[in-house]
């Protein structure tokens, strides 16, 4: 069983930048980061995966959002910059301890923290 803690959520302009961080109670296989707008899914974000660390990131993301985290993933960091209204919602970091086939699938992900809110103020 691993238990994940976020931190880092907050209020922000639009333009301005968040650090999100997760912590897991143990080693990983990989981490991602969901988030859940009021009335609609939780959507993939990103996600960190594998010893070799790869990224993934939704499209909506690119060039805005940086996933990192350290070999064991036992810590991962969404840093978020250019934020937009839109990137507003709870945010979940997820872990799984083994591979997975599918990183966007938030059902291949058995551990998920207690979510931590990013608003961003027009």
């Amino acid at each position: 069983q691993v238990q994940l803690v976020e931190s880092g959520g907050g209020l922000v302009q639009a333009g301005g930048s968040l650090r999100l961080s997760c912590a897991a109670s143990g080693r990983t296989f990989g981490m991602g980061w969901f988030r859940q707008a009021p009335g609609k899914e939780r959507d993939f974000v990103a996600a960190i995966l594998g010893s070799g660390g790869n990224t993934y990131y939704r499209d909506s993301v690119k060039g805005r959002f940086t996933i990192s985290g350290d070999n064991a993933k036992i810590t991962a960091y969404l840093q978020m910059n250019s934020l937009r209204p839109d990137d507003t919602a709870v945010y979940y970091c997820a872990a799984t301890t083994s591979p997975i086939r599918s990183y966007y699938s938030k059902a291949n992900y058995p551990y998920w923290g207690q979510g931590t809110q990013v608003t961003v103020s027009s």
